[in-house]
């Protein structure tokens, strides 16, 4: 097991960790929450052997192979397929070692080729091939290099490598950041079936939900444990919670809050299926509320005046770039009440969709009409890249509301949590959640009746999340979202559309049928791939089977030899087993000493083990 005992991490002068202590068996999935600075990423590197303890230890046994996505994105020519498969290091050092000049020794060459094929060696390239197309990477972009991808595909490739690596303990920090809804279900299901230990940093509370058995919560410098998913953790959070009289009278009033909207909601509720997994995730947010009643988020939208019935509509209209259309012929009208939730793979189309209806591309053929009453939120990341760097969040909010008291300005500001000497520091050195905040806050500000929300929860952690889903329940304007989040999906949006083949068409369906969806296809596509592999290669079998009578050739020629010489190779002892010694952090390893072992399977209980995924 992963045993911390008695740990004391420290970032310069700051203690984040004094004290924990915690175990964790192989094969549970632990997922680790906590606000943001309070250590989940500096525990990670602890784990890894990157940061040194301040005082206790972490133990590993010594046959784990640890896994991480790489932070560092390396400037390689190399293929995304190839490098994906560097992540497997025993497959490559097998691959290079039968790449040698011919070995003379038949017996040697045998063992090879038997261990080659015992790790999955021959259907390696497969594997890789299977993990990219399920994080969105099709076969054509699988042949480019690395270097020729943004940074959010080659964050893809990189946790594509992660995932090859047979490991024993996986370490993922944030892995759905740069995913969209599909790529999010797919690792999902990957994960549910992965075999090993795996810790898991995520702000995304149903992927949470359908993964962990254990929740850790990093709060005052301890680890406490949790046993189930990330609501059951929620509800015993808020029991302990409600024994403070203060947060006990937080909690009422939030769930008082809830439940007047709840109520206002379901008398206008229709039979569809995602109006009615709206309801549901409605109710359950009254349950989960009073855990996040020491939120430092408090915010909500303007009331907004309703004038005209339609908003924007795009007739015929097709969008695209440089004369490549992406979608064809759309005709959609967005009503002054609408609440629409976008569905559709990475590329379908989903972002252009929004800035047409935005106006920031213009259709190539077709029209678009707005409404004179149109007032536009529109949130991107290309907006928080726009923000001004040397300016604070003060001067930004100022210069869209120039009347208002600077006092009322920092009071709004203080519901983003940009409090104090925040409120007028620079945006440079701000995080991406800080920067992704500040936005939405601009947008709140000017009092939308039409909001635009493109990826709003990348960065934002869980319980700006909820915040940002509650203010949204409030909101009386029209509402088309795309998000990766399924909570802030099922609770803020009555209809679904899906963005796919050039298209766009209603969903009749909610969330689960959705999933159901694409993991149907996916399997569909893989079963298309493999229908491929198998016709290309038909030979493969045939060179598999004289590999092995090459042993067997081998073999018999062995024991002659050895008959010859007086002894006998039957019954041989087996060979030796790895040691499961527990190492320790800190004993002062070097760093990355996990990796650099790289990532041949332990030798537990069954010798070899290959996992099929």
């Amino acid at each position: 097991m992963l045993r911390i005992r008695d740990l004391t991490l420290a970032r310069g002068a700051r203690k984040l960790l004094e004290g924990a202590e915690l175990s964790v068996h192989y094969g549970h999935k632990v997922g680790l929450v906590g606000a943001n600075g309070t250590g989940k990423s500096s525990l990670f590197a602890a784990i890894r052997g990157e940061l040194l303890p301040y005082a206790g230890s972490i133990e590993i046994p010594r046959s784990w192979v640890v896994a991480h996505v790489a932070q560092q994105t390396p400037n390689v020519d190399v293929a995304a397929i190839e490098y994906v498969q560097d992540g497997d290091r025993e497959f490559r050092a097998l691959e290079r070692e039968l790449a040698l000049p011919a070995i003379h020794d038949g017996e040697a060459l045998g063992e090879l080729h038997h261990r080659f094929e015992s790790i999955g060696g021959y259907g390696a390239r497969a594997r890789a091939a299977a993990l990219l197309a399920g994080l969105g990477v099709d076969e054509d972009a699988q042949a480019r290099p690395v270097a020729a991808f943004s940074g959010g595909w080659r964050m893809r490739i990189h946790l594509a490598q992660a995932l090859m690596c047979r490991s024993d303990l996986l370490l993922l920090d944030e892995p759905t950041n740069h995913l969209d809804l599909d790529a999010v279900l797919w690792l999902e299901d990957w994960l549910r079936r992965y075999e090993g230990t795996l810790l898991l940093v995520t702000h995304d509370r149903d992927f949470l939900d359908a993964i962990a058995d254990t929740i850790v919560h990093i709060d005052g410098a301890k680890l406490t444990t949790y046993r189930g998913n990330y609501s059951a953790f929620e509800r015993e959070r808020a029991a302990r919670l409600a024994l403070s009289q203060a947060s006990f009278a937080k909690q009422q009033r939030q769930i008082a809050h809830l439940r007047s909207y709840i109520d206002r909601f379901r008398a206008k509720a229709t039979k569809a299926r995602q109006a009615q997994s709206r309801m549901k995730a409605l109710e359950r947010m009254e349950t989960i509320a009073p855990a996040h009643v020491e939120s430092p988020f408090h915010f909500e939208f303007p009331r907004v005046e309703a004038r005209g019935r339609q908003l924007v509509h795009l007739e015929q209209a097709t969008l695209g770039y440089d004369g490549e259309p992406v979608l064809r012929h759309v005709d959609w009208s967005i009503a002054a009440d609408a609440r629409i939730g976008l569905l559709g793979a990475n590329g379908a189309g989903k972002s252009t969709l929004l800035k047409a209806l935005a106006g920031r591309v213009v259709p190539s053929s077709g029209t678009r009409a707005v409404s004179q009453h149109l007032r536009l939120g529109y949130f991107a990341q290309h907006q928080v890249d726009e923000l001004r760097a040397d300016e604070t969040p003060l001067w930004h909010l100022a210069r869209l509301d120039p009347d208002a008291r600077e006092q009322d300005l920092r009071d709004f500001l203080g519901g983003f949590d940009f409090r104090g000497d925040m409120a007028t520091s620079p945006v440079g050195p701000f995080s991406g959640g800080e920067k992704a905040r500040l936005t939405l806050a601009l947008i709140v500000r000017a009092r939308p009746n039409l909001l635009l929300l493109d990826e709003p929860t990348n960065h934002l952690d869980i319980e700006m999340r909820e915040a940002l889903t509650e203010a949204l329940q409030d909101y009386g304007g029209a509402l088309i979202v795309v998000a990766h989040d399924r909570h802030l999906l099922r609770a803020t949006v009555d209809e679904l559309w899906l963005v796919a083949d050039g298209a766009l068409r209603p969903f009749d369906g909610d969330l689960d049928d959705y999933r159901a969806f694409v993991l149907s296809r996916s399997r569909d596509r893989g079963a298309r791939r493999s229908e491929r592999k198998r016709k290309r290669v038909r030979s493969a079998p045939t060179r598999a089977s004289r590999c092995s009578r090459g042993r067997r050739r081998s073999s018999r020629t062995s024991r002659a030899s050895a008959t010859k010489r007086g002894r006998s190779t039957r019954g041989s002892p087996p060979a030796t087993r790895t040691s499961t010694t527990p190492r320790s952090v800190s004993s002062r390893r070097s760093p990355g000493r996990a990796s650099s072992r790289g990532c041949s399977p332990a030798s537990r209980r069954n010798g070899w083990r290959w996992r099929r995924h």
